[in-house]
């Protein structure tokens, strides 16, 4: 999920401030709540029917709204990207207003349609209804779901091509039918059938504009306010998000003036179609402190589901990340292809713990695509602590246990065995025992082990793994190449000055033991 620019956040009235607030909340740690549930004695499909009898709405329609919108996961009532709620995603932002719009329609509190998900289905329906209304579907119209396209599209709350995107992907739902299991166990499905939806001016030639950057992708570009113009650094690297929300409220938000935030690409999980929002040249905001350089691509989903992670989507993701690292001449590798949760400076988890780096590369076709990667390579090496999950703990859990130091299982998850591990080599270290890894302890941990005399023109392992701890060190990327090149010569001699040592440019044994000690 995008970052949003800090130079483009003041300013804002306080309203916005704490909206965006909330949404950038989904993309915490995931709390695995169980959902409220739907009513004492009911199920999710008596919801659905039951929503569809009062309003009059095709009970598949309203179903398949919902499983283009969440996978019918109502995520506890934590907001997604775009500040939407519940299995129907009602909708609270200054562009879109579902969620108020369905209290008004079915006089529920917007505290119960967040959380409860019977009264969220309830008022999904009464938003459809009352857009097929607006659209002059009658009785005996609205029997026929074809006719309900263009309400399907409002629903989404943009127009234009973003719009018939998201209509024509619940229609797809329709066509090839849903069959899901819920939380709590419960079936859900949603009969194939055939489908010619009555699209009227939302016709098929208006959303196949494509991307002038990437011709299999589509072209829906982004509001200018959520983007800036030109780049003021070389692009370096490709920052893998997760949506934190559908495929199509993505494109909503970032269409949304208000958001202040985008990314150059955003992939549906269902069949990977990808779509453009902000040109390459251009710098999307999307990953605080790194905006400059990178080029942003989200994923459908949410990073504690791992049913939106398909095949289709990673294959699609892949093929763009390998095209882009062609065209801008970017390593394909792991310090160079990240999560945003490894980025320097940020507060956000995805791709989270569920993302299959090793499938991913392997796709892709770098450096790290095979099994016998080590995964310790970063761009950067983000501060790791109680409650973290992602590739970075599992780097930490890993040289923890290969120095002797029992992080349990290697999991991605800083749990307590992970923090009892950390805190025993601080103290062998002489660091500050305070179980968090910050540069200091990231350095010693990515440094440790012998001490051979490295110089220029020399390569393998121990140059790679002087890389890293130069990189956790310096706080800027050392390409662990595992070559000792001249970039690594200057990187070496800074770290030397920066520390009170001889810059000569060769690591010798008090080079080592300064790295060793976290300085």
């Amino acid at each position: 999920m995008p970052r949003r620019a800090a130079a483009h956040t003041r300013g804002r009235a306080s309203v916005l401030v704490a909206l965006t607030a909330t949404a950038l909340a989904a993309t915490g740690t995931p709390v695995l709540a169980a959902p409220s549930p739907v009513a004492a004695g009911s199920s999710m499909n008596q919801a659905f029917a039951q929503a569809a009898r009062k309003f009059d709405v095709p009970r598949d329609l309203l179903a398949a709204v919902g499983y283009s919108e969440t996978h019918l996961d109502g995520h506890a009532g934590r907001p997604s990207q775009a500040n939407g709620y519940g299995v129907m995603h009602l909708v609270s932002n200054p562009g879109n207003h579902t969620l108020e719009k369905a209290a008004a329609l079915t006089g529920t509190p917007l505290s119960k349609l967040r959380r409860d998900t019977a009264a969220n289905i309830l008022g999904g329906a009464a938003v459809l209804r009352a857009y097929a209304d607006r659209i002059g579907l009658d009785g005996n119209k609205r029997e026929d779901i074809d006719a309900w396209y263009p309400a399907v599209a409002r629903y989404s709350g943009t127009t234009g091509r973003a719009a018939a995107l998201y209509a024509d992907a619940v229609y797809t739902f329709l066509k090839n039918g849903i069959v899901t299991t819920v939380r709590g166990g419960e079936r859900v499905s949603v009969t194939a059938r055939p489908v010619a939806p009555e699209k009227g001016a939302l016709s098929d030639s208006e959303v196949r504009t494509h991307s002038p950057d990437y011709p299999s992708a589509l072209w829906v570009p982004a509001d200018p306010n959520n983007f800036a113009k030109g780049r003021s650094a070389p692009i370096s690297k490709v920052i893998i998000h997760v949506t934190q929300g559908s495929y199509s409220g993505s494109i909503n938000w970032f269409q949304d003036p208000t958001a202040e935030v985008s990314a150059h690409y955003v992939i549906r999980s269902s069949d990977g179609q990808i779509t453009q929002m902000v040109r390459n040249s251009d710098t999307a905001y999307h990953v605080k402190g790194e905006n400059a350089s990178a080029l942003g691509i989200e994923h459908e989903g949410f990073i504690d589901d791992p049913s939106w992670f398909t095949d289709t989507m990673y294959r699609s993701s892949a093929a763009l990340t390998s095209a882009l690292c062609d065209r801008y001449g970017i390593p394909k590798d792991r310090a160079h292809i990240i999560g945003h949760s490894e980025a320097a400076g940020n507060d956000h988890t995805d791709p989270g713990p569920y993302w299959d780096w090793a499938r991913y590369m392997r796709y892709v076709g770098g450096a790290d695509s095979g099994g016998s990667s080590d995964r310790l390579s970063f761009a950067s090496y983000a501060t790791q602590q109680s409650g973290s999950t992602g590739a970075q703990v599992t780097a930490v859990q890993q040289l923890l246990t290969a120095q002797g130091f029992d992080a349990d299982a290697v999991d991605g998850k800083f749990g307590p065995a992970t923090l009892a591990a950390v805190k025993k080599f601080q103290t062998a270290r002489g660091l500050h025992a305070a179980g968090i890894v910050g540069a200091r302890t990231w350095t010693a941990l990515l440094s440790a082990g012998t001490v051979p005399t490295l110089q220029q023109g020399g390569s393998g392992a121990d140059v790679k793994r002087l890389q890293r701890s130069l990189t956790a060190a310096l706080g800027t990327t050392v390409h662990a190449d595992g070559t000792f090149g001249p970039d690594t010569v200057t990187a070496v001699r800074t770290y030397q000055s920066d520390r009170g040592l001889p810059p000569d440019g060769i690591v010798g044994s008090g080079t080592w033991t300064a790295l060793q000690a976290g300085r």
